[in-house]
């Protein structure tokens, strides 16, 4: 039997206004017709879990580190015996990834090194752990100390008296190269453990397997939660600056928090006022290098940046607080349910099997951790002191003309800027009346604006060509819940829900019912009501916020490690992720039942509300996936 097929990239149509979107990217992104016989005759999935919108030219730099490393500590680090890495393209402004498996003759020499290896970090994890967080940190301080200005109109006469011979237009030129250099250095550093904290829960998952054959995935993953993670400190502290507004009785300053002078200048002036603002500031750094977003976009808002969001976040909490609800994660709940099913199944081990699930389940709990905590210090803290710099470089080149709009560099490949600088450079340096970017780049950049926005009025394909029988790379399957039955469903193939409804990954335990709400951006958080079932492409990480308002989360993308599972875990909220379409089929306001025990969502009635968050009203999804 034939196995049934996703488009083509050459099938998939171009939206109206988006031909010749190709030139945007790099020659090495795109897929190739000169390989096309080969490109076609591999399985490709879309990342919309990392990358749920349309890139613009210079945001290319966060996917392309991103999975350049992943691979590299695969394929040269840690030698994993059965995975090399990833393959990617951007497809119609997507990431597109097809894993590359590790021929069966190389494996067997590869097991020795990969076990050294791998063995060394495990024995001395706490040392390297220590390690890593000093070298992040070192990058991040760097990277802020990076600064971009124009070189002075006059050499001072001390650089010619000292015979330093340069003009400062060098400095522009190496802090936008170093710049780059820190950024994809931070990216080197987060994989350093990453693959190491799946490795870790792979092992111990599959011990499980074979001495309990009949485990569910949801105990295992029930085994290591309860965790005292740094991804939930930002909205930890929110929680405390709550607790703290209440205690104080300042509730009433943050009633108009989106103006966030007003609300902080109502704060100063309240008693107490000034000890509140004292914990305000202590929060800020590191934890408020937080996003909104997931980093990789440079349109993603900080908390440092724009203060009415996590101000707004208090207010809810303060308003949750003052009718009486618990705003904190149910911590000593997870942590009894692990260690009774802990105990359950211990029971039933003896003699070396006891001992091996015993160290397997320890690695994996002190592991476990670093698969959220990284995502702070890397996709947040150091991709926000990243963007920072863009745009105050982006704002250099607007004052000089180069583009109307002052984030106009992201309409720039990254080697384009590059050029720009020597251009403006060169301009200031031989004393010509202006450079030649003001005369190219304003109409050039309207010409990609306009591809970049035709390309976001389609959803990409989840997946293109033909699909493997069987999907057995274990971090495709963790990490992204691409596993033959999930692309079976999205084929339209695989069993169907009784009643109706969709199926996906069973990410975290439990059964509730509620409305939907459909959330395409991260702007549209604001609309979450209390006990509306979450239903997205994908949460990000610093969603936390929101999960105590939530009765249960839905995603088209991730496996039982994603961020989405792995948070839902942790607030005791029921998880479907990896249905492939939800976002695109449910609209806010139906009314569903999620049943994250069995990986289950039913649409229980029409909408009844056409909200702000209903999918027709997203600039980013403006049509249903057809496959």
């Amino acid at each position: 039997m034939s196995m049934k097929s996703f488009p083509k990239p050459s099938e998939l149509p171009v939206p109206a206004g988006a031909e010749g979107w190709e030139k945007l990217y790099p020659y090495y992104l795109v897929f190739q017709d000169k390989l096309k016989e080969q490109e076609d005759a591999k399985f490709w999935f879309c990342d919309s879990q990392h990358w749920p919108t349309v890139f613009k030219p210079f945001e290319t730099i966060g996917g392309e580190f991103a999975v350049k490393c992943l691979g590299q500590y695969n394929a040269r680090h840690l030698m994993i015996p059965n995975a090399n890495g990833i393959e990617f393209r951007v497809h119609l402004g997507y990431l597109y990834m097809s894993p590359i498996p590790v021929p069966e003759d190389q494996i067997a020499a590869r097991v020795p090194l990969f076990e050294e290896r791998v063995g060394y970090y495990f024995q001395n994890w706490p040392r390297l752990l220590e390690q890593w967080h000093t070298k992040v940190k070192g990058t991040i301080d760097e990277m802020e100390q990076i600064t971009f200005a124009k070189p002075p109109a006059v050499v001072p006469i001390e650089d010619i008296h000292s015979g330093k011979a340069m003009d400062g237009s060098e400095v522009l030129l190496d802090n936008y190269d170093r710049l780059i250099q820190l950024a994809y250095q931070n990216w080197q550093y987060h994989f350093e453990f990453l693959n190491l904290g799946y490795i870790a829960y792979l092992d111990f998952f599959n011990f499980c397997k074979q001495v309990f054959p009949n485990i569910p995935d949801q105990s295992i993953a029930t085994m290591v939660q309860g965790v005292d993670m740094e991804l939930f400190r930002p909205d930890d502290e929110l929680k405390g600056l709550a607790a703290l507004a209440v205690e104080l009785g300042i509730q009433s300053a943050f009633e108009n928090a989106d103006d966030a002078d007003a609300t902080l200048g109502a704060i100063r002036a309240s008693a107490g006022g000034e000890h509140w603002m004292t914990r305000w500031e202590e929060a800020h750094e590191p934890w408020f290098n937080f996003t909104v977003g997931n980093g990789f976009y440079g349109h993603d808002k900080y908390w440092n940046e724009y203060p009415e969001i996590p101000l707004n976040y208090i207010k809810d909490y303060i308003a949750r607080l003052d009718a009486g609800q618990e705003i904190l994660r149910p911590v000593e709940g997870l942590i009894a349910e692990k260690e009774r099913i802990v105990e359950e199944y211990r029971e039933l081990l003896d003699g070396d099997n006891l001992a091996a699930f015993d160290g397997k389940r320890g690695l994996a709990a002190q592991c476990y951790p670093y698969v959220e905590n990284h995502n702070f210090y890397i996709e947040h803290w150091t991709m926000g002191v990243f963007w920072r710099k863009v745009r105050e470089l982006s704002r250099l080149f607007h004052a000089e003309g180069f583009w109307t709009e002052p984030d106009d560099l992201l309409y720039l490949g990254r080697n384009e800027v590059r050029d720009a600088i020597f251009d403006l450079v060169t301009w200031w340096g031989v004393g010509a009346a202006e450079p030649i970017g003001p005369s190219y780049w304003p109409e050039e950049i309207e010409r990609r604006r306009a591809i970049v926005d035709a390309l976001k009025t389609a959803r990409p394909a989840p997946a293109l060509n033909t699909p493997p029988a069987s999907i057995t790379e274990p971090f495709t399957r963790m990490l992204w819940g691409i596993t033959t039955e999930q692309v079976q469903q999205w084929l339209g193939e695989g069993e169907a829900v009784e009643g109706g409804g969709l199926r996906g990954m069973a990410a975290s335990p439990g059964v509730v019912e509620g409305p939907a709400r459909v959330v395409t951006d991260a702007d549209q958080l604001s609309e979450v009501q209390q006990g509306e079932i979450l239903v997205a492409t994908v949460t990000a990480p610093s969603w936390g916020p929101i999960f105590g308002k939530i009765a249960a989360t839905v995603t088209d993308i991730g496996g039982m490690m994603s961020h989405a599972a792995i948070v839902c875990r942790e607030y005791g909220l029921p998880a479907v992720t990896g249905t492939g379409s939800a976002s695109t089929t449910i609209r806010t306001g139906q009314m569903l039942r999620v049943d994250g025990t069995k990986g289950i969502v039913q649409i229980l009635d029409a909408p009844t509300v056409e909200g702000p968050g209903a999918h027709s009203h997203s600039h980013d999804h403006d049509e249903p996936a057809h496959v």
